[in-house]
């Protein structure tokens, strides 16, 4: 399988790659992604942590019914679901604002873009 490179641009050569990589503008991307990356993953592990250990060494509070059949440890388990969906929602926003213009400008320059 080859990639074609579009009309009009010109296929990087490894130095390219190495130039951009040391860029300033390549370093403050990689350092807007893991700034949003790290502690939402950390948040994120740490929620599924704290699910995980109600489960098994508080089932007395995870089974309180909240309505009907309804029990504490079932909300939290769909709540997983939502924020799951939630932060995945908010990345496509934190990347569509501070992540896809930053790497438009640097890939246009990459590839020789005008």
């Amino acid at each position: 399988m080859t990639i074609e490179t579009p009309p009009g641009s010109r296929s990087p050569s490894s130095e390219d790659w190495q130039t951009v990589q040391a860029s300033p503008e390549f370093a403050e991307l990689r350092g807007r992604l893991r700034r949003f990356v790290f502690p939402v993953t950390a948040l994120f592990l740490g929620w599924y942590a704290l699910y995980v250990l109600l489960a098994t060494y508080a089932a007395g509070f995870m089974s309180i019914p909240l309505w009907g059949n309804i029990n504490v440890g079932l909300v939290m388990g769909l709540l997983q679901f939502v924020s799951t969906f939630a932060i995945t929602a908010w990345y496509v926003r934190f990347a569509d604002r501070r992540l896809d213009p930053l790497s438009s400008s640097l890939r246009e320059r990459l590839e020789g873009e005008k």
